[in-house]
Formats: C-alpha cells, sequence, structure tokens
C-alpha cells in the first residue's frame, strides 16, 4: 500500500501532536526530537511533523511512502519516461529512518515532492555527513547539525 506524505512545519511540536492525534483519532507512530509522525490509516496519510519555531503552518514537503525499493525505481522509471528529473538517495538516513527514495526535480511552484520506502528505522535524525534533503531548516535539522542539499 502507498499513502501521501505530508510533511509539515510546526512551532510547538506537543501542541501540535495533541491537536493532530485528536484530529486523525490515532497517537503518533514515532515521537523524536523536534519530529514526529502519524501513520494515519483513513484516509491514507504518512503526517509528519517538524518542528520549526517561526515557520508553523508551511508546508516542508511532499512525499509518497511505497512499500518496497523495487516500488521506487518503478515510480522513478516512469517519471523518467515523461520526462520528469530526479535526484536519487538510496541508503540515506532522513527523519529518523534508512530509506531508498528520490526527490522529482522541476514542480512548477518549487513544492519538493519525494519518493520513498523505509528500510529500517534510525535512532538519528539524519545523515552523518551532515547534508539531508527532508526538514529544511527545521529544529530538528538544526539540532542534528544538518541542512538541506539543495
Amino acid at each position: 500500500m502507498s499513502r501521501v506524505q505530508l510533511a509539515l512545519n510546526v512551532d510547538d511540536l506537543d501542541e501540535a501532536i495533541g491537536f493532530y492525534s485528536k484530529l486523525f483519532g490515532t497517537e503518533p507512530a514515532k515521537v523524536r526530537p523536534g519530529y514526529a509522525n502519524f501513520a494515519v490509516t483513513n484516509p491514507p496519510l504518512k503526517l509528519v511533523l517538524l518542528e520549526n519555531p517561526g515557520r508553523g503552518g508551511s508546508l516542508n514537503h511532499l512525499g509518497v511512502e511505497v512499500t518496497s525499493t523495487d516500488e521506487v525505481n518503478a515510480e522513478q522509471t516512469r517519471l523518467r519516461a515523461v520526462g520528469l528529473a530526479s535526484a536519487d538517495e538510496r541508503q540515506t538516513t532522513c527523519c529518523y529512518a534508512t530509506q531508498d527514495k528520490f526527490w522529482v526535480e522541476g514542480s512548477p511552484n518549487g513544492e519538493r515532492w519525494e519518493i520513498y520506502a523505509v528500510l529500517a528505522d534510525s535512532d538519528t535524525f539524519g545523515a552523518e555527513s551532515g547534508v539531508v534533503d527532508c526538514a529544511c531548516g527545521s529544529a530538528a535539522a538544526a539540532t542534528a547539525e544538518v541542512c538541506c542539499a539543495g
């Protein structure tokens, strides 16, 4: 099963967790410093909250979570065939998970879309190299000393 991911910047993570727990009738699947995610069943949604004081209520990025690397590859091939470029990231650590993914490039309004499969849980927010594409400018990124690669 695939589901749409919506990653939001929030001013106060605890307050946002309380609100979205009530809104979707479920508790977060994962909570870490400056970060939480919900695996909402109905509607199928991966809601990611990134604490980023002063930028609350704004979109961080969008995505589609799929179940396997094979699905990531198939989507990348499909999108390439219709002329959409992508930036590949394999075995990358982002948002407390090891993932195979790619970022779709060239959206008309600059919104960032990722297509990804979670391979394993991680104890760290982002890559040891100090560069991670998710959570641009978030408090979690600042505390982990990571920033956007592009």
